[in-house]
């Protein structure tokens, strides 16, 4: 027997669809024992990928049967109905016709539910034609949100995603309608994105809520949301997000492809897993993309004619292409005026810079202390520590690494009293055993606090390794160590793509004005074009003036 007709697949006309306890190709030694035992067999003999596959192994054909006895025996085997409690299967006759009802408990809206099932009990026998689905959708279902499906394997995916089927005796065609009702928090303010001045709402773990608290802040009618399913088994939805006259075309296109191609079990992780999929940058640790919470963020790079990406299940969106410097902007530098927006990220920038370079530059001045101007004689040790300089920064870099991840893990009342240790316990007394020099814990602090003051988690993290490989390389090489670390940093970032787009832009490849608009944060109506790295149809933000 061939593995395609053991999975259920023949090139021979397909007869209606009828549940098979065990394979017609099975030998004479196989075919004996009782039904328990051949079902067994067949449930060892399953190599099913995809719903559809597993359909069709058990009923011969993906198409929906008119005997409902079928149906309920090919969903006790696909889907475990009987089997799993949340999966419900519920058989009522309506008219005389008898009808199964088939949905997940924990999604389904109880209220919709009982509306609809309410409204079909008033049926009579006389109230039936002869094609009593089509009678049902036309007349006695009051649901806006209902259609009819053929595939039962498509049938099976939707009520797997929240909805409700109603099987028909008699008919090849299930009527599936929207009764969803996810488990779902509050719209809050995200923790990584806060703001002083704006709003408070943040995305959450639900697909439909997203959207739609990026479609209150953008009422143009070319934003368009694509819906895509990825995964075999997991059958994520994935939503792209663009305006459709300004974005470019080919992007989405791309885009696009690589989404409907992903070809995997499932992303349970969402969008992480997502952007590996259709990124795939390998080991770079810098982020090619941008993660957001907050939908005025997202709002507005879509404006600029940008592609967003939504995830189910995730409460981050992808905004892509980005560059280096989009990671290190925040959205509070756009909530104040323009000075003070330019004040604050000229200080978010100072952070950054120092997160990257202070401690390798401290350790090049301190291991050759000819290279200190006489104004910055003051800069060293004042005193011997018992081990290496690059050894104390090594262990004060896995330390901070060790109470970041131990903040995560551990319960809000007890994070004051972590604080207190780390801060008291672990630095004052390394400080005054001479294990470390006050130097080095104070130029760390100083990165420490570069790293979290960086708008982008992802960024803050990929600029800490980068800065560990500098100091590696200062202590090892010197100040050829420093040049060559740092020139081999600036290249590296330059030949990055984020999607087509340089990663260094707009200081690779130099563009003056758009520089400008990065280092300063210029007023609302001086800036009246839209960046050119997006590649966007439309650049113009104003009308131009006659």
């Amino acid at each position: 027997m061939t593995d395609r007709e053991h999975n259920g697949f023949s090139h021979e006309p397909q007869h209606p669809p009828e549940f098979i306890p065990y394979l017609e190709e099975d030998s004479v030694e196989e075919a004996d024992g009782t039904d328990d035992e051949l079902r067994n067999r067949k449930i060892e003999r399953e190599r099913s990928d995809t719903v559809e596959e597993s359909v069709v192994y058990w009923q011969q054909s993906n198409s929906i049967s008119e005997d409902l006895d079928t149906t309920r025996k090919t969903l006790e085997e696909v889907v475990g109905l009987g089997k799993s409690f949340d999966v419900d299967f519920r058989e009522m006759a309506f008219g005389d016709v008898r009808t199964g009802l088939f949905f997940v408990s924990g999604f389904a809206k109880e209220d919709i539910l009982q509306e609809i099932l309410k409204r079909l009990t008033y049926l009579s026998p006389d109230n039936i034609t002869s094609d009593a689905l089509h009678a049902f959708f036309d007349l006695y279902i009051p649901h806006f949100q209902v259609k009819k499906i053929d595939k039962l394997s498509d049938v099976i995916t939707m009520v797997l995603s929240g909805m409700s089927a109603l099987f028909i005796e008699g008919a090849n065609e299930a009527l599936v309608m929207d009764t969803r009702s996810y488990p779902v928090r509050n719209p809050e303010e995200p923790s990584l994105e806060r703001v002083v001045r704006g709003a408070r709402d943040g995305f959450t773990e639900t697909l439909l809520t997203n959207v739609t608290l990026v479609r209150r802040r953008l009422r143009d009618p070319g934003l368009t949301f694509e819906m895509h399913k990825v995964g075999r088994r997991t059958k994520t939805d994935v939503c792209i997000a663009y305006i459709d006259d300004i974005v470019d075309k080919t992007q989405v296109d791309s885009l696009r492809e690589k989404i409907t191609s992903i070809n995997i079990d499932g992303i349970p992780l969402a969008d992480k897993q997502l952007e590996e999929a259709i990124v795939r940058k390998g080991w770079n640790p810098y982020p090619l993309v941008r993660y957001s919470e907050r939908p005025d963020v997202v709002a507005s790079h879509i404006l600029e004619g940008r592609v967003a990406l939504f995830s189910d299940t995730s409460p981050s969106v992808i905004i892509l292409p980005t560059t280096f410097f989009d990671l290190c902007q925040h959205a509070e530098e756009n909530r104040q005026t323009a000075f003070m927006g330019t004040y604050l990220r000229w200080v978010r920038f100072i952070g950054i810079f120092a997160s990257l370079f202070l401690l390798p530059l401290w350790l090049l001045l301190v291991i050759h202390p000819e290279l200190k101007p006489a104004s910055l004689a003051f800069i060293g040790p004042q005193a011997e520590a018992k081990i290496p300089l690059i050894a104390q920064f090594l262990l004060i870099e896995f330390g901070v690494d060790l109470l970041r991840m131990a903040a995560v893990h551990t319960p809000t009342p007890l994070a004051s009293a972590m604080g207190l240790i780390a801060a008291i316990l672990i630095g004052d007394i390394a400080v005054k055993t001479g294990l470390f020099v006050n130097e080095v814990v104070l130029y760390m602090a100083v990165a420490a606090i570069g790293m979290f003051a960086t708008p982008s988690y992802e960024l803050g993290l990929a600029n800490r390794a980068i800065r560990l490989g500098l100091l590696v390389a200062v202590a090892i090489f010197g100040g050829s160590g420093f040049v060559v670390g740092v020139t081999a940093f600036i290249i590296w970032l330059t030949l990055r793509r984020s999607y087509n787009s340089s990663y260094l832009w707009p200081f690779i490849p130099f563009n003056a004005k758009a520089m400008a608009a990065i280092l300063f944060r210029l007023p609302v109506m001086t800036s009246k074009q839209r960046p050119s790295f997006n590649k966007a149809r439309d650049r113009t933000r104003m009308p131009r003036q006659e």
